[in-house]
């Protein structure tokens, strides 16, 4: 159990990678499934395996709407061997939930294809509190271009995901509406948060370098 419960209404930075740093995204399969678990597994109520919800939208039939979400997604970035999301928790345990199904769908998914066993993530999942404002638009900016702080390789450029051109076109479909647009009104604008995005990342890059995907990320500080 967790020293501190994660808190409904607030803000966290979520985070994890694959055990022994292996990658968890392979082929755009892999990608997409995993894209497609945040999106059907935010609901509170359960939902049939992925594999007939596909099956059931293929054939037209009629899906029932998405019920009350779990969480907010305000930010995300999936990376080949590991992943970054900014959630708000909407109802209680809803962050613990989501991931819970997030991981434990996907993993099962992945070792099914690759015919493995055992745990695919490092634990459940890292969180910190994302309470001052400051803190907030720093790891903002970081996890919405992840991506461009690390030295990934020529042949894994297409195993990434991140939510920065929802945000530069003004066309949310992962992230959330409500928070993508608050957000780009605090900002005030596409342009102004893209220049943000970039400082912050190019200010990790100038203290630390462009780190390859094997290190351990050095999140911003709360300074």
């Amino acid at each position: 159990m967790r020293k501190q419960p994660l808190v409904t209404g607030e803000y966290y930075h979520i985070y994890n990678r694959g055990v022994d740093k292996r990658d968890v995204f392979s082929n755009l399969k892999n990608l997409e499934r995993f894209v497609l678990s945040m999106i059907e597994f935010n609901r509170v109520d359960s939902i049939m395996s992925l594999a007939n919800l596909q099956k059931t939208q293929k054939t037209q039939i009629e899906v029932k709407p998405l019920s009350e979400p779990l969480v907010a997604i305000v930010a995300y970035c999936l990376n080949p061997n590991h992943f970054h999301l900014i959630l708000k928790q909407l109802v209680d345990g809803g962050i613990s939930n989501f991931m819970k199904k997030l991981q434990g769908g996907y993993t099962y998914y992945f070792n099914v294809c690759n015919n493995r066993s055992g745990s695919l993530f490092q634990g459940t999942f890292k969180s910190h509190l994302m309470n001052n404002e400051n803190y907030f638009n720093k790891i903002l900016g970081y996890v919405n271009k992840n991506y461009k702080v690390h030295n990934i390789p020529k042949n894994k450029l297409d195993l990434i995901f991140a939510g920065d051109k929802e945000y530069e076109n003004n066309n949310f479909k992962i992230i959330s509406k409500k928070e993508g647009k608050r957000i780009l009104n605090v900002f005030g604008g596409t342009k102004n948060f893209k220049k943000h995005c970039d400082e912050i990342v190019s200010i990790i890059r100038q203290e630390r370098g462009k780190r390859s995907l094997l290190e351990e990320d050095s999140l911003p500080d709360r300074g």
